[in-house]
Parts: structure tokens; C-alpha cells; sequence
């Protein structure tokens, strides 16, 4: 059965217009419970038998023998009685299936030829009422052949079968003008088929070889196309000629994968009818070759909540792939105790009794004490151990967070802005370390630069000799290993032979990550300022690189489409996540560790397990490309941002989006939550800031909508109550946003003169 509502049982009286084939592991077709092949809409079928004409009859007796062969014999009966053969005619076909099966010699191949192209005549036909029978398997490219993609020829055998070229127009049409007739309510829900529709009878028309009429076809109605699909649209205007289909990467994405419409009942029941009356055999094909109708109970969808989840390569997501369960919660942190600073013993001295400061309570104190519900298991992917550094560190941290100002809207943070002077090397990436110490860039000329943000300048370990002489018992030794020689304000690394697109520092600083053009990762220490590793796995540009929360795994995307995840400790990638139709421009590994987020130019952000490597939660709703993601500090929510100036927040546990901010003029390149959560930062290249209240955007939600059945909410147009606060650098966009430990927010960008 053709997949179009997603497992949904249809009523017995719309099964007489669905074709019910499926085919198994082997590429067999087989009927489906023995039950007769149905005619497409606008095929009939009289109970008695049908008069065919001397040449009809080998066409009959061609796909008989195609049956038997794969022993569809219920289906030999069936058509048997309804075409009126006779038994000595089944004889017939038995001999005919000799030839093309288990003949000898010339006869085989002969008799093979011409059972073959009979049924070639019978696929051909968009008139005949056999046009529901299986058409015949295609053949791979023989090995050795040279081809780029062996199974291009398959994928687009599809394209085989269509009808007259100049009805094709005729046939869109129509369509249309039945959509612009109905219903307001079924209207925006039914307008979805035009732009699927249009691109495959525009393939059709392509591939087999009506240039005139496919060019005519896309002029009249590439107009009509939603204008996300801007970019689309111009590069399948370039697919003029069949020669240009073989391997082009945007036509397989729309061959292999089917784009995903979701509309309610009552609409698609309409569109069916209307398909049934018209006779419309040729749109009811593609429907059931290349879309994926998931059909929802209830109300139909209005134009907004439509348009809010549009836009993607494929369509939506369907509803199942957000259903999984997701451990969004985080990980209970270490038991360390806090020890009494100086400001605490002398308040102990003055008053004579112990007196110990509590840290102010928030998100992150509140998870230490007691096992998030909705958290994985502690164990349940393996974490590196806590260092003797790592304890002082997360020390550091609990002291800095007792300080730690708290955001809101009355209270919002201040902004520093680091600028890159004459960066006439091309800034492509910043990152910042987690305590804001240090701060590095990577350049169009292959380079990565390391500063130093505070008076402590940047040292390399001494040599090995040099560090033979060190006492290693002194108490000092960290600050002798160091040579003071050596100390400056900032490092070059040279490595890489390609731009540098992604950079990340690791939690305890003692090493960056960067990622290029020329297909590595490459981790540098920070101890010595010397290439460590340097990562091959991808055979393109590598856009982005994050180390985990935790260090040791980091996360790698870029131009293959697919997602790689790394231990530092090992040559090879652990998991391997695939499943985008076009660059993995952005990714984020979530708190907790478990899960990454990728962000991808197919309009798509999935969300991918750690430790099984399946894809868990699929968003759709940008329209351009996704150069920015962030999760929240407590892992329930993430943001994320693209080309079209969009900011958009989904609730990550029940997989819907929950905010929709408008504002910006370009693209997003940077989102960052506040430390408590309460607001979220982005950066643009239209060289602003903007200040969103992300708690509020949270609880704007009606609760209640989470549980709908039907999958979608509706978003309050409330972009202006959100936004706290625009600031404008000078002529400088944002590559980079960063909050400090004490909720101060850092920006950063290359200024342009």
C-alpha cells in the first residue's frame, strides 16, 4: 500500500480507488491479502466480462505471465474473469511465461523481449484499465559501468510513467481551480499538494524528453510557489534536460525521500473525491509515489499554523518521528562541598558564632540536590571521571554563581562587545572558554588565534628537560612548569589548509576544537599550543565542531549530510548520524550530554540519541538554512536560528514548537540562553543584539495544547512583548554570544569598515 496516512485504517468504501501493492524485501510485488488489484480513480470496472480487442488480448495474456512469474495467482484469477479469458488462453500465458522464464537458448531471450514490451505498451497507457498492474522492476547498471550512483537508474525509473505532456497543464489547472473553490477551512490545508505536485510533473515532463512542454509547465506555475522555495525553485529550473537529472543531488532528495503533508480527514476526503470524479489518474500517481499524507482527527489547520511549520526540504515532520521518549533532564551533580571564603570567616570572627552564606537557589542548584524525573540514568552513557581540577573547578563555578545576578525584565545584562580589528583574514568562527578567560578565532586563511581576556598572559609548558630539573612535590609546580619566555597575549595555531568554520574550547580549558574546509577536526592544546589529533572522517568542508558538557566526545557536521560523534581517545567516529537532505550547518550537544542537536541548509533540525544514534525529534518551520542552535540550562527547551531572521523555541519533551520571534533583518549566526534561563540572546549579521524573555515565551503556552491529538498549537503573534531590548554594534555583525558565570553577556564579531 502506498504509504499516505501514516497507519490510518481507511473507511471500506474508499478502498475501490487505491491501488493495494506492496512490495516486500525481496522487490517483489505482491497483492495485498490475496484482494484484487483496484483500478485508479476514474478507472472502471463492470462485473462481467470485458471485450478486448485481438491486439488487447497478448497485452492481457503479457501481464498474466508477469503475475504467474511472481506467483500473484489470486491475482491471475481474478484478472482472468474479469477480462473474460478462457482456460485455453491461461494456457497460453503459461507458454508465454516458459519463454520468458525457463525457455532455452534464443528462445528465452526472445520471448523475454516481447513479453517486455507488451508490458512496456501496458505501462505506457494512462487510458487502459490495467494502468494499477505492477509495472516491471527496473534493472541496476550492470557493474562496471562507471556510473557516479549505481542506483540512479532506479531512482528514476519513476519518471517512466506518465501520460499525454500536453495535459499536464491541463491537469494542474484544474487542481487548482478546484482548491481555490472549496472552503476557507480546507483551503490552506489542501494548498500544500501545489508545490510537490508541481515539482514531480515538472520531473515527469523532464526526464521524459518534453523540454518544450516542462519549460512551458515551470514558467506558468513556478510563480504560484509559497517564496521559501525561492532557492529550490532555482535550481530545478536547471534540470532542463534528462542528461541533467543523473546524479544531481536535489533531484534524488525529492526522489527518495517523500514529502510529508499533514491534513486533517475532512480534506484529504475532499481531495480524493474530487480526484475520483475527475478521473485524474496521473496526480492520484504522484500522490501515491511521492507524498506521505499524515492524516490527522479534528479541525483542519489554518493558514498561520500551517505556514509556521512549513518550509523544510521534505515538508513536516510526521507525527510519529516526534513521539519518542527524550530524557531532557539533567544529570544530578557531583556532591562537592563549598568551603568559607575570606568574606565568610570574618563574618564568622565578628559575630562570634558560625555563619555560613547560602548560594541563591536556581535552576542548576535545584537539580544538584535530588535525581531529575525526566533525566537518563547517571551511567547511561559512559562520562569521564571528575579530575582533582575538574572538583576546583566546579568549586569556582558554585562561588561565581552565589554572585550571580539575576536576569529579568526589569533587570537586563550588560553587553561587551568585542570587536576584531582589521580581521582582514576573514573572520569565520569564535568560541569563548566557559569561565570567559580565553577567547579564540578561527580565519579564512587557515589559521586559529587564541587570546588571552584577562591580565594573565598565554605560556607554553616548558621543554622536557627544562621540566626534568622541577621539583614536582612543590606546591607551586603548576606555575613552574610554565615558561615565562614564552608568555604573550596571544598563540597562532597553524594546521589546517582550509578556512576555519567551527571552533569549541573544552570544559577545562585545556584544549579547542576546530574544524575546516579541508575535511578535518583537529584538537590543539592549550598547554602547548601544538596540533594533538587531527580527525578524518569527512570527505567535505566540516562546518561546525562542539566538545559535550563534559569533555572527552565532541560532535562534528558538514557538506555530506552527515553527523559524526568523536572521543577524543579515538581515530575513528563512535556514531554515525545521517538522515538530512543538505549540510549540516550547526551543532549542539544538549546538558545533559545524551543528546545533539543538528541544524542543517534542508530547512530541518533533528535531535539525535547518543547512545542508540536514532534520530528522536525532527523541527520544521524555518524557511532557509539553520547557522544557529542552543539549548536551554535545563535542557527543556531549544532555540534555534536561520537565514530567515527567524528565532524559533521548541518544547524539546513533547516535540512542538512553543515560540515564534520576529525581529531580525539576516541571518542569525548566534543563540545563547542566560545562565538561569530567564532570557535568550541573539546575534545577527543585521549587527544587532536582541534580548528575548524566554521564561515568559514559555509560559504563554497553554499547557493544555501538549496533549492535542493532532499535533500542532497555535502560536500568539507576541514577538514585540518578548523582545526586551535591541542594541546595534557599529558596523559589526555577530558571529558570537556568550554569558559570563555571572550572567554578564559577551558578544563578538569583526568589524567592517
Amino acid at each position: 500500500m502506498a504509504a499516505m496516512q501514516g497507519g490510518q485504517i481507511e473507511p471500506e468504501g474508499e478502498k475501490d480507488i487505491k491501488t493495494e501493492t506492496s512490495n516486500d524485501n525481496s522487490g517483489n510485488n505482491n497483492a495485498n491479502d490475496g484482494r484484487p488489484l483496484s483500478a485508479s480513480p476514474g478507472t472502471t470496472s463492470s462485473a462481467g466480462s470485458v471485450k478486448t480487442a485481438p491486439e488487447d488480448q497478448q497485452t492481457l495474456l503479457a501481464v498474466v505471465q508477469f503475475l504467474k512469474k511472481y506467483k500473484l495467482n489470486e491475482s491471475v484469477d481474478i484478472l482472468r474473469r474479469e477480462a473474460g479469458l478462457s482456460e485455453q488462453d491461461g494456457d497460453d500465458a503459461k507458454g508465454l511465461e516458459s519463454l520468458g522464464s525457463g525457455g532455452t537458448g534464443t528462445a528465452e531471450s526472445e520471448g523475454g523481449a516481447d513479453a517486455n514490451s507488451l508490458l512496456s505498451r501496458v505501462s505506457g497507457s494512462s487510458s487502459t484499465a490495467l494502468a494499477s498492474a505492477p509495472p516491471p522492476i527496473p534493472k541496476a547498471p550492470a557493474a562496471g559501468t562507471g556510473e557516479d550512483q549505481p542506483d540512479v537508474n532506479v531512482v528514476l525509473s519513476a519518471y517512466n510513467q506518465q501520460g499525454d505532456p500536453v495535459l499536464y497543464k491541463v491537469y494542474y489547472s484544474g487542481l487548482k481551480r478546484f482548491i481555490e473553490s472549496v472552503l476557507d477551512c480546507h483551503r490552506a490545508e489542501l494548498s500544500q499538494v501545489f508545490y510537490p505536485l508541481f515539482v514531480h510533473m515538472y520531473l515527469e515532463l523532464v526526464y521524459n524528453n518534453h523540454e518544450t512542454e516542462a519549460k512551458a509547465f515551470f514558467e506558468r506555475f513556478s510563480g504560484d510557489q509559497e517564496c521559501y522555495y525561492e532557492d529550490d525553485l532555482r535550481v530545478l529550473s536547471s534540470l532542463s534536460k534528462k542528461e541533467h537529472m543523473r546524479g544531481n543531488e536535489t533531484l534524488l532528495d525529492f526522489r527518495t525521500s517523500k514529502f510529508v503533508l499533514r491534513i486533517s480527514r475532512d480534506s484529504y476526503q475532499l481531495l480524493k473525491r474530487h480526484l475520483q470524479e475527475r478521473q485524474n489518474n496521473q496526480i492520484w500517481t504522484i500522490i501515491q509515489e511521492h507524498l506521505y499524507i499524515d492524516i490527522f482527527d479534528g479541525m483542519p489547520r489554518s493558514k498561520a499554523q500551517i505556514d509556521a511549520m512549513s518550509g523544510s526540504l521534505a515538508g513536516e515532520a510526521k507525527r510519529e518521528a516526534n513521539k519518542a521518549k527524550v530524557y531532557y533532564g539533567l544529570l544530578k551533580e557531583p556532591e562537592i562541598e563549598l568551603p568559607l571564603d575570606d568574606e565568610d570567616e570574618e563574618a564568622e570572627n565578628e559575630e562570634g558564632k558560625p555563619k555560613k552564606k547560602k548560594p541563591k537557589k536556581d535552576s542548576m542548584g535545584n537539580k544538584s540536590k535530588k535525581q531529575d524525573p525526566n533525566a537518563p540514568q547517571q551511567n547511561r552513557i559512559p562520562l569521564p571521571e571528575l579530575k582533582d581540577s575538574d572538583k576546583l573547578d566546579k568549586i569556582m563555578y558554585m562561588k561565581e554563581a552565589t554572585k550571580r545576578i539575576r536576569l529579568a525584565r526589569d533587570n537586563l545584562p550588560s553587553i561587551c562587545f568585542y570587536s576584531f580589528l582589521n580581521a582582514y583574514q576573514g573572520l569565520t568562527a569564535v568560541d569563548l572558554t566557559d569561565d570567559s578567560s580565553l577567547i579564540a578565532g578561527g580565519f579564512a586563511d587557515s589559521t586559529v588565534r587564541v587570546w588571552s581576556v584577562t591580565p594573565k598572559k598565554l605560556r607554553r609548558v616548558k621543554s622536557a628537560a627544562d621540566l626534568s630539573l622541577i621539583d614536582k612535590e612543590s606546591d607551586d609546580v603548576l606555575e613552574r612548569i610554565m615558561d615565562e619566555k614564552t608568555a604573550s597575549e596571544s598563540k597562532i595555531l597553524h594546521g589546517h589548509s582550509g578556512p576555519v568554520y567551527g571552533l569549541s574550547f573544552s570544559p577545562d580549558r585545556n584544549y579547542l576544537l576546530s574544524s575546516s574546509e579541508d575535511g578535518t577536526v583537529r584538537l590543539w592544546s592549550l598547554q602547548t599550543f601544538t596540533c594533538l589529533v587531527g580527525y578524518k572522517g569527512h570527505n567535505y568542508p566540516v562546518w561546525d565542531t562542539q566538545f559535550s558538557p563534559y569533555g572527552y566526545y565532541f560532535i562534528s557536521g558538514g557538506h555530506d549530510r552527515v553527523a559524526r560523534l568523536w572521543a577524543t581517545d579515538h581515530h575513528q567516529p563512535l556514531r554515525m548520524f545521517a538522515g538530512h537532505l543538505a549540510d549540516i550547518t550547526c551543532t549542539r550537544f544538549h546538558p545533559n550530554s545524551n543528546y545533539v542537536a543538528t541544524g542543517s541548509a534542508d530547512r530541518t533540525i533533528r535531535v539525535w540519541d547518543v547512545l542508540t544514534g536514532n534520530c528522536v525529534r525532527i523541527f520544521t518551520g524555518h524557511k532557509g538554512p539553520i547557522h544557529a542552535l542552543a539549548f536551554s540550562p535545563n535542557g527543556k527547551i531549544l532555540a534555534s536560528g536561520a537565514t530567515d531572521g527567524r528565532v524559533l523555541m521548541w518544547d524539546i519533551g513533547h516535540g512542538l514548537m512553543i515560540s515564534e520571534l520576529k525581529g531580525h533583518t539576516d541571518t542569525i549566526y548566534s543563540l545563547k540562553f542566560s545562565r538561569d534561563g530567564e532570557l535568550l540572546a541573539s546575534g545577527s549579521m543585521d549587527n544587532t543584539v536582541r534580548l528575548w524573555d524566554a521564561a515568559k515565551a514559555f509560559d504563554d503556552v497553554e499547557t493544555d495544547d501538549f496533549t492535542a491529538t493532532t499535533g500542532h498549537i497555535h502560536l500568539p503573534e507576541n514577538s514585540h512583548e518578548l523582545l526586551l531590548g535591541t542594541y546595534t554594534s557599529k558596523s559589526t555583525p555577530v558571529v558570537h554570544l556568550h554569558f559570563t558565570r555571572r550572567n554578564l553577556l559577551l558578544a563578538a564579531g569583526a568589524y567592517n569598515p
